[in-house]
């Protein structure tokens, strides 16, 4: 009898697995959260390079590069928010969180008929009830359809003279899945995990402030969401190990039988 891994590399060989990434390709042009003139700005993705098979190095090409943590898909740990503050740097994060079973919560049809859409406790549990409850120990993805801007920095955060408008949580669902719910941690399309208008939310920006303050993850940015079942797929998770690092750039793939 096969053992488990072994079983897994026939099943990604023979197609029965497939590999889906969800992670944005990152480059200068990758949009990035836009905050009030007033607070310090994350840095958009830029190389430098060092040489490319010239004088500068012969055989070799390579860069430097700079980024925000918070730049591109990216992990945000618990200490990237105030209710966060000593909790785990990315770099501690359990390397047993990074692959774990998640769900996909699919809103996006409401999403494009209202783009300050909120997802609300009732539509998670609704949505229990015709699939399954979400993962004890998983990821809640939450689609939007809110990839398909990610070409444009204008169209995805939409912003107007009254601010972002982008789907997310209410603050009651963003506190009940930080301190109710079985996940870890929660994976969005979108800037942030947070809509755009979660400034004048109460609390602010309930996402981060519920899910840091728990001791629980974000994931965002990410892509691809389409192409995953509601329930069944494993999440594989890879942050730059960032020693007191509030987040980092990550690249996220999802197993998905098929």
């Amino acid at each position: 009898m096969p053992s488990v891994l072994s079983a897994l590399t026939d099943a990604l060989a023979d197609g029965t697995v497939e590999v889906v990434d969800l992670t944005a390709p990152l480059s200068s042009e990758t949009p990035v959260i836009q905050l009030p003139p007033e607070f310090g700005q994350t840095a958009r993705f830029q190389l430098e390079e060092i040489s490319a098979y010239d004088d500068r190095g012969p055989a070799w090409y390579w860069n430097n590069f700079r980024s925000g943590e918070h730049t591109g898909t990216h992990f945000d740990a618990p200490n990237h928010w105030v209710t966060g503050k000593g909790g785990l740097d990315v770099a501690s994060v359990p390397v047993g969180h990074l692959i774990r079973p998640a769900v996909v919560l699919d809103f996006s049809a409401r999403c494009a008929e209202n783009p300050d859409f909120l997802l609300e406790v009732g539509d998670v549990s609704a949505w229990e009830k015709d699939h399954a409850p979400l993962p004890d120990g998983g990821w809640l993805l939450y689609r939007t359809g809110w990839d398909a801007r990610s070409d444009s920095q204008e169209r995805f955060t939409n912003a107007d003279e009254t601010g972002p408008h982008t789907p997310g949580m209410s603050p009651e669902c963003a506190q009940w899945v930080a301190e109710e719910s079985p996940v870890i941690g929660v994976g969005v399309e979108t800037v942030g995990t947070d809509a755009g208008a979660a400034h004048s939310f109460d609390p602010a920006f309930p996402c981060h402030s519920f899910l840091m303050g728990n001791g629980k993850y974000g994931l965002t940015q990410l892509q691809n969401l389409a192409s995953l079942p509601p329930t069944g797929a494993v999440l594989v998770v890879g942050p730059l190990p960032i020693v007191t690092g509030s987040g980092a750039p990550a690249r996220a793939v999802a197993l998905v039988e098929r």
